[in-house]
Parts: structure tokens; sequence; C-alpha cells
């Protein structure tokens, strides 16, 4: 269903909207996501006295892999700080285990400090909001929609909090928001519900049919806001290569809206229930 198919009155009542971060606030293709990690792996291997770039980059992209395997089932978030220390291990000699056995964390542990570890985790962070522009829509968009009203928050699976307020800060939606929820503050990742309670909360606990979430990914976006008795939009035209977890549109559920980009949300939105 487009968005011309639906019509407005299906989005009539609202009083909140949520947004998921990466590719929706933020474009986040293979090429942008490449740049973050050549800048963490030129700055962390220099500070630690790594020759072998290749064999950081390599050993990211294979503990990311894991890492993706093991806790997307669990509905859990992955751990950016075990994974610097899985690589720098790796990077140190250790051996990492065969596929489908668990890594031995406490023993990669002997291979890194404290401080290399937060210092990779800040590097990744920075080198990221310092690389990838927000959607040039996105701003705007927020601006409007909260001077119309809408109490609006960012709700997304991310395996660094810190990293979107950060983002948020630097690109004026700091002031904008009600909050930020996100998957590594909560423990659990988009679809489980306690992810959208969480929300919720930060909204102020509006009717749970007043809430929009605006989302790319329609197990955790639609089908997770969907679940909560929220409504749901899904954006379609997510960079085709990139590396973000996602699902795209199966026989389970319905969205309230479909949009081929973002700034079509507006004209779907009658305004908040208490105007």
């Amino acid at each position: 269903m487009t968005a011309a198919a639906l019509g407005a009155s299906r989005l009539a009542g609202l009083a909140a909207i949520t947004f998921d971060f990466g590719n929706t606030l933020v474009r986040v293709d293979r090429a942008g996501l490449h740049r973050v990690l050549d800048v963490t792996a030129e700055r962390v291997c220099e500070r630690g006295g790594l020759a072998d770039r290749g064999a950081f980059l390599a050993a990211w992209s294979e503990e990311r892999e894991r890492q993706f395997r093991e806790a997307l089932p669990l509905l859990r978030e992955v751990d950016l700080a075990e994974r610097v220390v899985r690589v720098l291990a790796r990077c140190r000699g250790f051996a990492p285990p065969p596929p489908g056995t668990a890594w031995d964390d406490e023993a990669a542990a002997s291979r890194s400090t404290p401080d290399e570890v937060t210092f990779a985790v800040g590097t990744y962070s920075e080198a990221f909001v310092g690389s990838l522009p927000p959607a040039p829509e996105a701003g705007g968009l927020l601006e409007r929609l909260r001077r119309r009203g809408f109490r609006l928050a960012i709700l997304s699976n991310w395996p660094l909090a810190a990293t979107i307020d950060r983002y948020a800060e630097a690109s004026g939606w700091t002031r904008l928001l009600e909050g930020i929820v996100v998957s590594q503050r909560v423990g659990t990742i988009k679809p489980h519900p306690a992810i959208f309670r969480a929300a919720a909360r930060v909204l102020g606990d509006p009717p749970p049919g007043s809430i929009l979430h605006v989302g790319d990914d329609w197990d955790a976006d639609v089908m997770g806001a969907k679940g909560a008795g929220w409504r749901a939009a899904y954006l379609r035209g997510s960079p085709a290569d990139s590396p973000l977890p996602r699902s795209r549109p199966g026989a389970r559920g319905t969205a309230d809206l479909e949009l081929d980009a973002l700034p079509e949300l507006e004209a779907w939105l009658e305004g908040p229930e208490n105007t």
C-alpha cells in the first residue's frame, strides 16, 4: 500500500511520533560505514602498535557478523566493547573460536586494557558522528512536527546509545525531542515490547493508539509498533547496500502508512489529538 492508497484519516488523533535512527533519520550505506571503520582502524592501530590494519578490519567484519548471528535471534543488542575486545585479541595472536562455538571473553580480554577498549569505542562513535550526515530532510521535518505540537522521540536499535546522543546534539535535534530510547540502554531490541514501553514512558505515556512509529525495518519497526498497540509507518528506500540488519514486508501485518521518502509523512498527519 502506498501513502496515497491509505488516506490521511488513518493517522488522525496522533499525539506523538517516534523515529528509527539508522536509515530513517540518517542514511547508513556501506561506503559511509567503511569510512567510519577506516578512521577507527587507523587510530586504534596507531595507538595500540598494531601494524596490520587489514587484519583489524577483517577481524572487525567477522566479529560483527558473529555478534549479529548470536544476538539477534535472542532480541539482544550486540555489545560494541565486546567486539573491540575480540578484535584486539585476534590482532594480538588470540585464535578466534570456530563457528558455533562461544568466545572465551575473559581470556580474550587479557590481550587489551580497559583504556584501549574505551578509546576504540569512543573513536568509532566519534567517527560515525563526523562521517555520516543526516538525511537532508530530517532536521526540518522534526522542527515542523514539533511546532505542530507532536511529541517526538528517537526509538532505535543501536549498539552504543552515546553515538545517537552525540549525533542528535550535533544535528540540533536534542531540543526537539522528548528523549532518545536506544536498545543498548533498554537491554533488548525492537520488536520486543519492552523497548516500546520505555519509549512510551519518555513520551509521557499517551494512549498507545496515539503514537506513530516511523522506520525502515518491517519486523522491528512495523511489527514491533503494531504489537505495542501503536500505529506504524514503513519507510521504503533504504540504501540497497546498507549493512544494517533489516527485514522487508512479508505476509505478516500491515503498516498504517508506507512512504517512499520521509518528507511524505507530513501530508498524512492531521495533528496532535490535543490541538
